[in-house]
C-alpha cells in the first residue's frame, strides 16, 4: 500500500492507496514543531483503529508547501515505514511541462492538482483549490502549466475580518438565504461567501478569456470547495482528493527507484 501526504499550511492530509484505489485519509493540523516519532506515533495510532499496520504501507509518497516539518516527516517515513520518501520537487517526474517564469517557485500542491486535474479530466483545464489561499492554476490541453493566480484563503479572510472590526464576531462559514441579510452575523456571511463565489467566478472567466476558450472545464478541491461550487456558475466538479490522486499518479510516474 501506498502513503500519500499532502502538506499545507492549515492541515497535512494523509491518504492509503490499495492499487488504484484509496482506502483511507486522515486529516491533522499542521504544526510545525512536531517531531518525526510524535507524527509516526499518530499515524500508527491512525493505521491501527481502521485495522491497518505499520507493515502494509510499502512506500511513501510527500507533497509540502511547509519546509520546516519536511525533516519530521522524512525521517519519520525513514523510521517507521522503512522507506525513503519520495517528495514532489526538482527532478521528479510529472509529465507536466511548467511555463511559469521560475518553475522552482510553483508549490509542490499546485503541481500535483494540476497533474492529477489533467489525467482525470483533460486538458485545458483550470484548478480552483480552496486551502489557505485561494489558487488558480491554468493547464492546457497539451498538458503545459501556464501559471495561475493566488488569493486570500476564505478562513483568512473571515478571520481577519474578526480580528480587525471591534464589533464583529466570529461566524460559521455557510450560504445564507439573501444576499441582503437582517443581521450581522447574516451580513458577515453574505460578504464573505457570496463575495468569494464572485471572486472565483470572476477569475475564472478571466482565465478562460487568456486562455482563449469556452469548453475549458474547471475542477475544484479543498475544504470550502463544496461551499463555493454550490452557488458558482463556472465550477464544473468538485473534487475532494484531487491532491491525494495526484500524489498516487506521481507516485507511479517515478516508481521505479
Amino acid at each position: 500500500m501506498l502513503l500519500t501526504v499532502d502538506v499545507g499550511n492549515t492541515n497535512i492530509v494523509y491518504g492509503v492507496y490499495h492499487k488504484n484505489q484509496l482506502i483511507k485519509y486522515w486529516r491533522m493540523s499542521t504544526d510545525k514543531s512536531k517531531s518525526a516519532d510524535e507524527l509516526g506515533m499518530f499515524l500508527k495510532q491512525l493505521l491501527v483503529h481502521d485495522g491497518l499496520s505499520l507493515l502494509d504501507i510499502k512506500d511513501v509518497i510527500i507533497s509540502s508547501v511547509v519546509p520546516t516539518i519536511m525533516y519530521s516527516l522524512q525521517h519519520m517515513s525513514l523510521k517507521y515505514f522503512g522507506k525513503e520518501a519520495l517528495v514532489v520537487g526538482p527532478g521528479i517526474k510529472t509529465g507536466m511541462k511548467i511555463l511559469y517564469d521560475n518553475p522552482k517557485q510553483v508549490g509542490a500542491d499546485r503541481i500535483v492538482n494540476g497533474v492529477a486535474a489533467f489525467h482525470k479530466y483533460g486538458g485545458p483545464i483550470i484548478v480552483v483549490d480552496f486551502g489557505t489561499a485561494t489558487t488558480f492554476c491554468g493547464i492546457t490541453a497539451n498538458m503545459e502549466y501556464l501559471g495561475g493566480a493566488i488569493a486570500p484563503g476564505i478562513k483568512i479572510s473571515s478571520d481577519a475580518l474578526f480580528q480587525k472590526a471591534a464589533k464583529l464576531t466570529r461566524v460559521e462559514l455557510q450560504m445564507p438565504t439573501k444576499a441582503i441579510a437582517k443581521n450581522t452575523n447574516e451580513s458577515m456571511q453574505s460578504g464573505i461567501t457570496f463575495g468569494y463565489v464572485g471572486l472565483v467566478d470572476y477569475m475564472v472567466k478571466l482565465f478562460k478569456e487568456e486562455m482563449k476558450g469556452d469548453d475549458i472545464k474547471v475542477v475544484a478541491t479543498g475544504g470550502l470547495s463544496s461551499l463555493i461550487a454550490s452557488k458558482s456558475e463556472e465550477i464544473d466538479v468538485v473534487d475532494k482528493f484531487l491532491t491525494l490522486d495526484g500524489l498516487k499518479i506521481i507516485y507511479d510516474l517515478n516508481s521505479k527507484r
